[in-house]
């Protein structure tokens, strides 16, 4: 029996270079996200991204092989962050009703703090390439399950069908937020909240 790192490879190192470079994309992506909420995917160009951090043309092909690998990487990139960001807020959850109010106020910082990636990703999913899209799709559905598994535990007298009715409801109202007119941030985070707990755990009638 082998160990668990055995034939595995190592880590690769951290270096000064790496950490720039890890940093530079970052910014590259946050850049695309802006733009891109503002003129569209298609109206932007692979040029227009790096041109906004300082980046040329060229250069911008050691980050990324093209424009389509932007977005993948973004769109994906959001759909990991909720899923692992809602398994480590169920995790730290003292029970299950109290995961259902850390899952809404997480999503809720989420879509009032970065509305540039909620218009991306609503208005830009379909131009991903089809293995992106299927890989974005898993995770959201793997989110959605992780509200709906909290919300039939809370309330089980809630088909499960029907839960995820209800989240998914959540999330739409949840991620409107970036359309809404304009509300101080803090009264409009606690709106949001009081609206999506309302939908979710609505009387059966």
């Amino acid at each position: 029996m082998t160990s668990a790192t055995e034939g595995s490879p190592s880590p690769a190192p951290v270096t000064r270079r790496g950490l720039a470079k890890a940093a530079r994309r970052r910014e590259l992506l946050a850049a695309a996200a802006r733009l891109m909420a503002e003129r569209g995917f298609a109206g932007v160009r692979l040029e227009d991204i790096g041109a906004a951090v300082g980046v040329s043309g060229p250069a911008m092909y050691r980050h990324f092989t093209g424009k389509d690998a932007v977005l993948a990487e973004m769109l994906i990139t959001i759909s990991q962050r909720l899923h692992g960001g809602g398994e480590a807020v169920v995790a730290a959850s003292t029970d299950d009703a109290d995961a259902l109010e850390r899952l809404i106020e997480f999503h809720v910082d989420f879509a009032t703090t970065e509305p540039e990636l909620i218009r991306v990703q609503d208005r830009d999913l379909s131009s991903l390439t089809p293995e992106a899209s299927r890989e974005v799709r898993r995770l959201q559905r793997q989110y959605v399950e992780l509200w709906t598994d909290v919300l039939v535990r809370v309330d089980p007298s809630i088909p499960r069908q029907e839960g995820r009715t209800r989240v998914h409801a959540a999330f739409g109202l949840i991620n409107s937020s970036p359309r809404l007119p304009e509300l101080e941030i803090d009264r409009q985070q606690k709106l949001l909240a009081q609206m999506a707990r309302a939908a979710l755990t609505a009387a059966r009638s």
